[in-house]
């Protein structure tokens, strides 16, 4: 006789994983243009790759690890195609305050990433240990 296990499971309906699939494929056709300084491309690819990704994090904001997690990646995409556009661009080498250069202030963006992230495993997860959670 089999034991089944008591562990509660999340399941990822078929249409949403598809979604996540292409998001991917969408993501991966802005970097590759940016390497290959395909602006046009790159600059296009933007808009489906962010607004996929936000629509993860609303369809999966009933988890709270899933939802940090994918706020993380929407401002990670944010973060990472300021960079690519302040290069496109030329304006990513303009000097700015403190030494740094304006593609540098895509670090506000990757920081507010990492700070949503300092949040759910340093505050939420350890004040519900019980919840249904999926990390």
């Amino acid at each position: 006789m089999k034991q089944q296990s008591q562990e509660a499971a999340y399941n990822i309906p078929l249409k949403y994983r598809k979604m996540e699939n292409l998001h991917i494929v969408f993501w991966l056709f802005k970097d590759v243009a940016w390497c290959m300084v395909w602006k046009p491309l790159g600059m296009v690819m933007i808009i489906p790759t962010l607004a996929i990704s936000m629509i993860i994090a609303w369809r999966t904001r009933q988890y709270m690890s899933e939802l940090c997690h994918n706020l993380a990646i929407t401002i990670w995409i944010s973060a990472n195609s300021y960079w690519m556009i302040s290069e496109f661009l030329e304006f990513d080498t303009i000097p700015i305050p403190g030494g740094l250069t304006m593609k540098h202030l895509a670090l506000i963006p990757f920081t507010l990433g990492l700070l949503i992230l300092g949040f759910y495993y340093g505050y939420w997860k350890p004040r519900h240990q019980n919840e249904l959670e999926t990390l």
